[in-house]
C-alpha cells in the first residue's frame, strides 16, 4: 500500500485547568485549559462509551479534515493523577478520576454559534459532502435537533463525531454492516440541501483513499484499544470496504432525499 500524503499527527498537551462541564453533552464533556495556553472541549475516556467514543471522534474528525471539511484541531490531552482532586462535584470528580491518562480535545472555537438549519444554509456541494461523510461514517448524531455544526468566522465547522462507527459497540457482523446503506440518513440536518450527492461521492472518494484511512487508523493510541493490531485491522477494513462500495449509501441517500422535496 502506498504511503498517505495525509499525516494525522495529533499534538500532545496536558490539561492544567478544568473550567466548566458542558452538560448539553450526554457524556459530560468539559471546557478545559491545557499547558499550551489553549482551551479545549475535552472528551473523557471515563465517560459513557469510554475510549470507543474517543476513537470515533478521532477517526471521524480526521477523515472529515482529510476530505477538506472544517473541523477544530484535535489534540491528545493527558490527565494527570492529581488532576481534579479538589473538584467539589462528586460526579465530575469520579469522571476525572476514571479518565486519568490520554483523552481527546477539540480546539475551542470562541464565539462560535450553533448552526441552525432554519436560519443558516449550507451550499449544495458542502451539504452533500457532509451528508455523504456521515453516511460513510454511520454517524447517527447530526440531526435538526442536534446539528453538531457550528458557525464560526462565517464558515460551517463540524464537531462531535463520537456517535460514528456504531458497529464497534458490537464487533459481530461488521463485514455485513460495511455493505449496508445508512437508514438514519433520513434524519440528517442537511439532507434537503444535499442536491449534489453524486458529485460529492466522486470528490470524497478521491480524497479519502485507502492510504489516508490507514494513516488515520494507525494514529489511534494503543491505550484506547484492547487489541491494537486486531482492532485497527477491523477499522481499516470496514472503512475501505465501505468507501469501495459507496454507491450503496449514496444511492440510498439520494432516494430518501427525493421523498423530502
Amino acid at each position: 500500500m502506498k504511503e498517505s500524503n495525509y499525516n494525522p499527527d495529533l499534538r500532545l498537551a496536558e490539561v492544567t485547568r478544568y473550567i466548566t462541564p458542558l452538560r448539553e453533552g450526554g457524556s459530560l464533556p468539559a471546557l478545559a485549559e491545557a499547558d499550551d495556553g489553549f482551551k479545549y472541549v475535552v472528551k473523557f475516556r471515563g465517560a459513557g462509551h469510554g475510549t470507543k467514543a474517543l476513537i470515533a471522534e478521532l477517526v471521524g474528525g480526521e477523515i472529515a479534515r482529510a476530505a477538506g471539511l472544517k473541523v477544530p484541531e484535535l489534540v491528545k490531552l493527558e490527565l494527570g493523577e492529581e488532576f481534579g482532586r479538589t473538584e467539589g462535584d462528586e460526579e465530575i470528580q469520579d469522571l476525572l478520576k476514571a479518565s486519568r491518562g490520554l483523552n481527546l480535545g477539540l480546539h475551542y472555537l470562541s464565539g462560535a454559534m450553533t448552526w441552525d438549519v432554519s436560519v443558516n444554509h449550507a451550499a449544495p456541494l458542502e451539504a452533500s459532502m457532509i451528508v455523504w461523510l456521515d453516511a460513510f461514517l454511520t454517524n447517527v448524531d447530526r440531526t435538526i435537533r442536534n446539528t453538531n455544526m457550528l458557525l464560526w468566522q462565517r464558515e460551517l465547522w463540524l464537531i462531535d463525531h463520537g456517535a460514528s462507527l456504531y458497529f464497534h459497540h458490537s464487533w459481530d457482523g461488521w463485514e455485513k454492516t460495511a455493505l449496508t446503506p445508512f437508514p438514519y440518513i433520513k434524519d440528517h440536518a442537511l439532507l434537503r440541501d444535499a442536491s449534489m450527492l453524486r458529485e460529492a461521492d466522486e470528490i470524497m472518494r478521491s480524497r479519502i483513499t485507502p492510504e489516508t484511512i490507514t494513516a488515520i487508523i494507525d494514529s489511534i493510541p494503543d491505550e484506547w484499544l484492547e487489541s491494537p493490531e486486531e482492532q485497527r485491522d477491523v477499522y481499516r477494513r470496514f472503512l475501505i470496504t465501505r468507501i469501495e462500495n459507496s454507491n450503496i449509501f449514496t444511492d440510498h441517500a439520494i432516494t430518501v432525499r427525493q421523498t423530502l422535496i
